[in-house]
């Protein structure tokens, strides 16, 4: 009855904010996901269409098709993490398998007019697949009691107090409510055991002292990360004469991310008040978004296409909540009370991540093969989160504007026939989006497929490898402790293909 109860009053915990730069680099970068032929080849499409993944870059692309065609793919996704934190090397690892494209295209053809045809397409795509695990240990001297302190940080004492007979999950929630997140966090260090005022009696104190003692502590992070940011594309597409397509798509985006992070820490002096302490946080997001696109295509003569393509700004509307656990030995007796049974549910807010414009050119060699090249540009420090009269928002809309900064992005792939084998390879780069490009930088990716055509259909497979380094930050904001690490995703796709 107790939790029963303290969850509804988490309904009301909504003076707080968990958005963060990091939110928008997260939405605004998608993975090279699609059919077998796409990721193959680099998704270097903007050029050649013929493909139901290309109206992800150019939505002209659905024109090329002479015939409707109907498409199937799954991916094996594996991720390898390769992390050092301290002077200790760790690896984690995630596999897991996803349907990750589905869509179909009707062609009409345009008898009697300068429209030779018209193409119908609709089309899923994983655009994102958030599914991954981080694990690393090692020791730092900076521990987790710094969290707290940077929170507590002119936060007076009496803010933070329980009342008489209060729950301590009570004025967890209420705490929050009434005086914001930094004032929720220095109310879990205290009654977590981590801090204590430095002058008790002074309940309108605002000075805080750490309860550890300690040169360095050993610290074992563990994160987990699910969900996926999907795309329905509804698109429309002509065939002007002989040389020209147009063509253009709405696309309706569905969110679910969820983050479970737990930190354990140990190895304090012998003379400290605390011997061990435990941190975890659980944070979900859902919600949908909205973008546009146009694109065209044009025959320069028989081996030369080029193409272009604007994608608009997509429009995110989102909905997060958040709870938080924490132990140590100076713990209040009553602190596992507090679990993920409380829930902060945050007010709803829009990520509006950045346009992107494309430019593409390919070689197409009779039947024996093809050579493509995309050029992308899209400007990060143009992401905006609202509504920007929040103090937060704007705060991290200013540092938007000064730390992120426009990616270029560039793909080549290539295709050799063999009668009705086709050979495919692709290669790409990705630049930051961060000014620091220790935070985050350059993706590099490789591809290489394979298909067969039985006329009536097709089968295809293709290999991806991306690698990423990164500085891992434990945490968003009050503790910096980062790991050195290098992503490294591998993907293994299949997609089938029937013609009709």
């Amino acid at each position: 009855m107790r939790n029963g109860i303290y969850l509804v009053l988490g309904l009301f915990c909504l003076g707080l904010n968990a958005q963060t730069m990091a939110d928008v680099v997260r939405l605004g970068t998608e993975e090279s996901q699609g059919t077998a032929r796409y990721q193959a080849m680099g998704g270097a499409f903007g050029a050649l269409g013929g493909d139901l993944s290309s109206l992800n870059v150019n939505p002209a692309g659905s024109a090329v098709f002479n015939y409707g065609q109907f498409s199937i793919t799954g991916s094996n996704y594996n991720r390898d993490n390769e992390q050092l934190y301290g002077n200790t090397f760790n690896n984690a690892s995630l596999n897991s398998t996803e349907l990750n494209q589905v869509g179909g295209v009707f062609v009409f053809e345009g008898k009697g007019s300068n429209w030779k045809k018209l193409a119908l397409a609709i089309n899923y795509d994983l655009v994102d697949n958030f599914d991954n695990y981080y694990e690393f240990r090692g020791a730092t001297t900076s521990g987790l009691d710094n969290y707290f302190l940077n929170y507590a940080d002119g936060i007076p004492f009496n803010s933070i107090l329980r009342g008489e007979n209060e729950y301590v999950e009570i004025g967890y929630l209420r705490t929050g409510e009434d005086f914001g997140y930094a004032a929720q966090q220095a109310y879990l260090g205290y009654y977590g055991g981590l801090i204590d005022p430095a002058d008790p009696e002074n309940e309108d104190g605002t000075s805080y002292i750490s309860t550890a003692n300690y040169d360095q502590v050993n610290q074992r992070y563990r994160q987990t990360t699910n969900g996926y940011n999907s795309k329905f594309t509804v698109n429309m597409a002509g065939q002007y004469q002989e040389n020209l397509y147009l063509g253009a798509s709405l696309n309706f985006h569905s969110i679910f991310y969820e983050r479970l992070s737990l930190l354990d820490e140990d190895g304090y002096a012998d003379d400290s008040q605390i011997t061990f302490a435990t941190f975890d946080n659980l944070l979900q997001t859902e919600g949908n978004g909205f973008s546009f696109s146009l694109g065209a295509i044009a025959k320069l003569n028989e081996n030369i296409r080029i193409g272009g393509s604007y994608q608009s700004p997509t429009w995110y509307y989102l909905t997060d909540n958040a709870s938080q656990r924490i132990n140590s030995s100076s713990a209040d007796e009553n602190i596992g009370f507090l679990d993920f049974d409380e829930i902060n549910y945050y007010p709803d807010y829009t990520i509006k991540t950045p346009g992107k414009v494309s430019g593409s050119a390919a070689i197409i060699f009779a039947k024996e093969g093809l050579l493509s090249f995309d050029y992308g540009y899209q400007d990060f420090s143009n992401a905006r989160l609202r509504p920007e009269n929040d103090i937060e928002f704007s705060n991290t809309n200013q540092a938007i504007s000064s730390e992120l900064q426009a990616v270029n992005t560039y793909r080549i792939g290539g295709e050799y026939r063999i009668e009705r084998l086709s050979l495919r390879g692709g290669y790409r780069i990705e630049e930051s989006p961060y000014v620091d490009k220790t935070i985050l930088d350059d993706l590099t990716g490789y591809s290489a497929g394979i298909g067969y055509d039985f006329g009536g259909s097709k089968l295809d497979a293709a290999f991806v490898r991306t690698e990423q380094d990164t500085n891992f930050r434990l945490y968003d904001a009050g503790l910096g402790n980062s790991a050195a690490s290098t992503f490294i995703n591998t993907n293994v796709t299949l997609t089938y293909t029937l013609k009709f």
